[in-house]
């Protein structure tokens, strides 16, 4: 299939790399022009601007927009909005709040231009991991963009599939998924990011305590020193708590175990915010979520060892680097 990829950053540039390496192709275009060169030397088409872009692509259009969320993705969107044809599709892969997309989707609908949401998981690692989707929009044309979610999805590789899923969607043993209308598949993803802060938060505060057993403060008989990426390492393998998240925290630590290049100021990039607005909304009681936001915000004034992992573990999945 031909798709546009609008934003050629830290994952927009990945995903068009790996359509284009499962034989789709790719018309680009980012601010940057550099960006641009970059992705058209994999063999991608270099796009100008929006309308040269729009100009390059077959009808009925599908442009997939990777930027981050807020005004720039509404500023492209409303560009888009006006230059595109009924029957052409939007793709929002970004971290947008889902409000927003259930707004877009009513006024792109009245112009018969489709849109979908993509919750997007899978970092800098993607582009040979694949990426997990999460996916709202018109089912019809979620069916008809398939072939680009199958390709850039991770497929079910080497873990175990759950025999108690027979008969039910293949998609999400591929690591896609169709969630419903518009809005519902970054509604998804906004929960995963919440979950997601409150994994790192529980890895984080373990190995706060581990880190401190050698503290002054406790009895010298009681002190032990422990090796803080040994103990990651031994945990990977058979533990309860193992997961991709404690692989990157064992990387992390085995590169440099005291994380000095890292200060522990830990962002937040929206979506753990909206999660838990979502739960005041719903009356849903979430503490572990709520905790791990708020440890975030009191991270940018006074920071422990673990909040030095969180950034880690931030660094390692996504790329993120700390705000200064």
């Amino acid at each position: 299939m031909q798709l546009g990829v609008i934003g050629l950053g830290r994952m927009g540039g990945n995903i068009s790399v790996r359509l284009m390496r499962a034989g789709h192709h790719c018309v680009v275009f980012d601010r940057s022009t550099d960006a641009v060169k970059r992705i058209t030397h994999e063999g991608a088409a270099g796009a100008s601007d929006l309308a040269d872009m729009i100009k390059k692509l077959d009808k009925p259009r599908a442009i997939w927009v990777m930027l981050p969320a807020g005004a720039i993705t509404e500023a492209t969107i409303e560009d888009l909005s006006h230059t595109l044809e009924a029957g052409d599709t939007i793709i929002d892969g970004g971290n947008t709040f889902y409000k927003d997309d259930i707004r877009r989707a009513k006024t792109l609908q009245a112009k018969g231009i489709n849109y979908v949401d993509v919750g997007t998981s899978g970092g800098v690692w993607g582009i040979d991991r694949g990426y997990c989707m999460m996916i709202g929009g018109p089912a019809h044309i979620v069916e008809h963009l398939d072939p680009i979610f199958a390709a850039l999805a991770p497929g079910i590789g080497t873990i175990e599939r759950t025999s108690e899923r027979k008969g039910r969607d293949p998609r999400p043993e591929q690591g896609y998924m169709y969630c419903g209308p518009a809005g519902s598949g970054h509604f998804v993803k906004m929960v995963h990011n919440g979950i997601e802060y409150g994994m790192m938060q529980a890895y984080a505060e373990g190995f706060d305590v581990l880190k401190s057993k050698d503290s002054a403060e406790l009895p010298e008989d009681q002190r032990f020193s422990l090796d803080m990426a040994d103990i990651a390492e031994v945990w990977r393998r058979g533990s309860v708590v193992s997961s991709w998240l404690l692989d990157l925290t064992a990387s992390a630590l085995a590169e440099n175990e005291t994380l000095s290049e890292f200060t522990g100021h830990v962002s937040d990039s929206g979506e753990g915010r909206w999660t838990i607005e979502a739960a005041i909304e719903e009356a849903v009681p979430v503490p572990v979520l709520s905790a791990a936001l708020y440890t975030r915000f009191r991270s940018r004034s006074d920071n422990t060892f673990g909040e030095k992992l969180l950034s880690a573990m931030r660094n390692k999945f996504g790329g993120h680097v700390e705000q200064k």
